[in-house]
């Protein structure tokens, strides 16, 4: 049995630190993802070096990879659908899950495709950007998904950045039928504002009629609302889900909640630590999501969830790279929601 079944993107993530004026040098929108082939990344990479910009670090990555990474780190037990090459990176990148205690499929590994990657630039004041290069995850298909996992899993989630992928509609429609069947919750992220921008279609195709929790950002939030303020951003996602958890930095995470039509509206503001030294962001709102649905589905309240959310958060964006150790996730949560 698991907790969850997800589906995402497999990418290795290349991380190096630079200032705003080398970044400003390139083609990538700060704050941003941009999707690229083979050759953008290779100018990227290019430049970097001619730069003398060193990487900083690799690593596993991917938006609900991540957030897989934290539930298992957490004590729940996730699956992970996704699609890599049968090449070196693809192997170090499941094995990166199935040590966390991320559980996959042998239809996850493509043979002959390549593994894809994600440039992550990091600027002084620890905004990431990124370069993704999909490699093969760009072709994941129903071939790749399992979907036996779903029905043992309590939950569904669905990364955004899929939205952009037109092989794997299919499947999202298959999916999101089998969890009705099942009585599996629907949880998606919108993981980025280039998503709500370019590819929102794809992500009211992934929202269906109605689905349980949406996690997005307060950009994300506005940008697919329409609306100006992030309360009432808020309350308008409710029109595609039961509960709507838009985070804002610094400033906090509003959590919209209405069980069904004849439910009240309940408004939860969370606050975020404090943090003085932010290093790198990236990884943290797929971290919020991980750490907000592991406490969900382990039956604590809302502003519970929203806690234990903000201090993982908190914690990663003080450090380099997507993940915490293991440990630090099972510190946090015994502080949390223990106090």
């Amino acid at each position: 049995m698991y907790n969850v079944m997800a589906i995402g993107n497999a990418l290795v993530d290349h991380e190096y630190v630079l200032s705003d004026a080398a970044l400003e040098e390139t083609d990538l929108t700060k704050g941003n993802m941009t999707l690229a082939g083979i050759d953008e990344q290779q100018q990227l990479l290019a430049y970097f070096k001619l730069a003398e910009i060193a990487p900083s670090k690799q690593a596993g990555g991917g938006s609900a990879a991540n957030t897989m990474y934290t539930f298992a780190s957490l004590g729940g037990k996730p699956f992970y659908a996704c699609r890599v090459g049968d090449d070196q990176q693809g192997e170090f990148y499941l094995k990166d899950l199935h040590e966390a205690g991320v559980a996959t499929s042998e239809k996850s590994i493509h043979a002959g495709g390549v593994t894809g990657s994600c440039v992550v630039a990091v600027t002084e004041d620890g905004e990431r950007t990124m370069q993704t290069y999909l490699g093969t995850s760009s072709e994941i298909t129903a071939e790749n998904v399992d979907f036996d996992a779903l029905t043992q899993a309590d939950w569904l989630y669905i990364e955004g950045y899929l939205a952009m992928t037109e092989s794997i509609q299919p499947a999202m429609t298959q999916l999101r039928q089998q969890a009705g069947i099942h009585s599996a919750k629907i949880a998606v992220s919108f993981a980025d504002p280039a998503v709500v921008k370019l590819a929102k279609d794809g992500l009211l195709n992934m929202l269906g009629n109605k689905v349980a929790v949406i996690f997005c950002n307060s950009e994300e939030a506005k940008l697919f609302t329409d609306k100006k303020q992030v309360k009432a951003a808020a309350r308008a996602l409710l029109e595609y889900c039961q509960t709507a958890v838009v985070t804002d930095g610094a400033n906090g995470a509003t959590i919209a909640h209405k069980a069904d039509d004849k439910s009240e509206i309940e408004i939860y503001e969370v606050a975020t630590p404090i943090v003085t030294n932010v290093i790198d962001t990236n990884g943290a709102g797929d971290n919020y999501a991980g750490a907000f649905l592991y406490a969900l589905s382990q039956h604590y309240s809302l502003p519970e969830c929203g806690r234990l959310a903000s201090e993982v958060a908190a914690q990663v964006i003080q450090q380099f790279g997507p993940r915490l150790a293991s440990q630090d996730y099972r510190d946090i949560a015994k502080r949390v929601l223990s106090a």
